[in-house]
């Protein structure tokens, strides 16, 4: 049987230090999607540390245009230009004009020259599908007040689901990507407990217990947290679970950087 997991590359936030942004990769098989790339090159010390060559992969899905998402894809696609890789980038209008406009100004025209042939970049719309190997993925507009933003879902062959809410709050417009599925990916910018200290409703993000409430009320059955705060990195998988179990009665996940998510 066909192995499904993730693995994690960063679980921080903007600011984070002490682990990187958040990104991660989706395997099935041999398919491989990598889902964002963080802020820069450490993508692809990242890379190097989960074990993942950068051959292995051929696509590449970017939610949104903020730079701990998206600058690490200027150094994913500069890569597999060099090395004359198959790489697919797959966002709304806005990524896909910024960094088709980024690669095309700064890096050498023999490789830009090669984006539209080696590199290819496909403009979503709210509702799109694609196929990643045998995972089928639909993309879905989070309805962001900040910045345009794409959540997906993805359906692998054995049944399983996984929905990936992007960085903000889940919005009961997307319950139909999120409902019932088997794994539910959500941002945790901090505990509630800790809400004072770093103020996630300020910038549109939610806590710990705010995922759990939403995860609990949508009858997902695993509750993964990612793109937290760095200054609790010792406690945090420990203060995450514990307060998320109070709203959600599936099993929760808090992982660390380079963990691997088995989906079953």
């Amino acid at each position: 049987m066909t192995s499904n997991f993730i693995t994690i590359l960063g679980t921080g936030n903007a600011h984070a230090t002490q682990c990187y942004n958040t990104c991660f990769t989706i395997h099935s098989g041999d398919a491989i999607m990598l889902v964002d790339a963080g802020g820069g090159n450490g993508i692809l010390t990242q890379l190097e540390r989960a074990g993942i060559g950068l051959g292995e992969f051929h696509d590449l899905f970017l939610t949104h245009a903020h730079t701990d998402h998206f600058l690490g894809a200027v150094w994913i696609v500069r890569m597999a230009l060099e090395h004359h890789q198959r790489l697919r980038v797959w966002s709304h209008s806005k990524v896909i004009g910024l960094l088709t406009n980024i690669c095309t100004q700064i890096l050498p025209k023999k490789a830009v020259d090669n984006i539209g042939n080696l590199v290819t970049m496909h403009t979503l719309e709210d509702g799109d599908r694609f196929d990643v190997g045998n995972i089928k993925i639909q993309c879905f507009d989070i309805h962001s007040t900040k910045e345009i933003q794409f959540g997906f879902n993805a359906l692998f062959a054995d049944g399983t689901r996984l929905c990936c809410l992007g960085d903000e709050p889940f919005n009961p417009l997307c319950a139909q990507y999120a409902e019932g599925v088997d794994w539910l990916m959500s941002e945790a910018f901090c505990t509630f407990n800790d809400r004072e200290i770093f103020r996630p409703y300020e910038k549109s993000h939610s806590t710990a217990l705010d995922a759990a409430v939403a995860a609990e009320q949508l009858r997902v059955k695993n509750l993964i947290l990612y793109h937290t705060e760095d200054r609790t990195l010792a406690t945090r998988r420990q203060k995450y679970t514990a307060e998320a179990s109070t709203k959600f009665s599936g099993k929760i996940i808090v992982p660390n950087d380079l963990e691997k998510i088995m989906l079953r």
